[in-house]
């Protein structure tokens, strides 16, 4: 045991951290081994075909991972961002612990599946694969160009056509799927309303108005954001079309909400600050002094067990990373 502590006391993590582990029965010398940690990637489905010709191009021996659908173990020192894979949406970036939150979900065909805190978009895109062409997905961020790099991996993998995304406050987030409309849809022609037509990258007078607005008026309008959410993206298929503005921001009593919810709530709250070995050895770059302040400040880490709790008093969920005993 000795011998063991005397090698752990050479890692510069920081004395605090070293506590932490020790106090929650964690090896500090797992850190250390970042040439053995192994990452991951996620095959599209219908792109089996293409394993060979995708080892052959990243020269290195992909592995099955038996206990999770289309995961590959490869080496950590691979690259894939510049793969053609990649790049054609053959493949995706995918730790395992993102994937198994997503399949413990349960996720069946039919189902309105409710992603917070969705961006990057990685257990979006999943979860959107194991629907199929059933059901519908409402992605949640609160920062607007995540959520826009969202939409466009979305696009790449040519998965939006049963998904909505929209810019909000994820603890606030109220809105129900687009299952049933409460009042007719023909109501939204017989009043001339306007409604949601096809979804376009490319945004109409008024809303690039509202967008230089929004930048004027600056921080005090960011808040003002997070209560109103704001659909940045819809699929052909994802109940929007159709509808007008009324319909689809529609709230609902609690007996309604019981009835028209969703059926699976996914919640990754703030997973850079989890602690876990991939992250931790980003500081090697990042600078160990500042794991002090990201990861064990007592203020941040009460924040962000505020923040989760806010969210999970809203919504049955399910929660992919965890800092330690008190997040828990």
């Amino acid at each position: 045991m000795a011998e063991q502590v005397e090698d752990v006391s050479t890692l510069p993590l920081p004395d605090a951290f070293l506590d932490f582990l020790r106090r929650n029965g964690l090896d500090p010398s797992i850190y250390a081994a970042s040439h053995s940690t192994p990452r991951y990637i996620r095959l599209k489905p219908g792109c089996e075909r293409h394993l060979m010709e995708i080892e052959a191009e990243i020269k290195c021996k992909l592995k099955e991972v038996s206990w999770l659908p289309y995961f590959y173990y490869l080496s950590p020192d691979v690259g894939i961002a510049r793969t053609k894979a990649y790049q054609e949406g053959k493949i995706y970036g995918i730790d395992a612990a993102s994937g198994a939150a997503v399949l413990s979900l349960g996720i069946s065909p039919g189902d309105h599946v409710l992603d917070l805190c969705t961006a990057p978009g990685a257990k979006l895109c999943m979860i959107l694969d194991l629907l199929g062409c059933s059901g519908t997905v409402t992605g949640v961020d609160v920062s607007r160009h995540r959520l826009a790099a969202c939409r466009t991996m979305l696009q790449k993998y040519t998965l939006g056509d049963c998904c909505r995304l929209f810019v909000a406050d994820g603890t606030t987030f109220s809105l129900i799927p687009v299952r049933v409309c409460l009042n007719s849809k023909s109501s939204a022609a017989e009043e001339q309303l306007e409604v949601y037509k096809e979804w376009t990258p490319r945004r109409s007078w008024k809303e690039r108005k509202r967008a230089a607005k929004t930048r004027e008026n600056g921080a005090s309008q960011f808040f003002s954001q997070i209560q109103d959410p704001e659909l940045i993206f819809y699929g052909h298929h994802s109940g929007v079309v159709g509808l007008s503005k009324c319909e689809v921001y529609q709230s609902v009593n609690d007996h309604e909400l019981l009835q028209l919810g969703y059926d699976k709530v996914l919640v990754d709250a703030e997973c850079t600050h989890d602690g876990s070995i991939r992250h931790i050895q980003k500081f090697e770059q990042w600078g160990w002094t500042t794991l002090q302040r990201r990861v064990l400040d007592a203020e941040r880490t009460d924040f962000l067990t505020v923040l989760q709790v806010h969210k999970l008093s809203a919504f049955t969920c399910m929660n992919s990373y965890a800092v330690g005993l008190v997040q828990n």
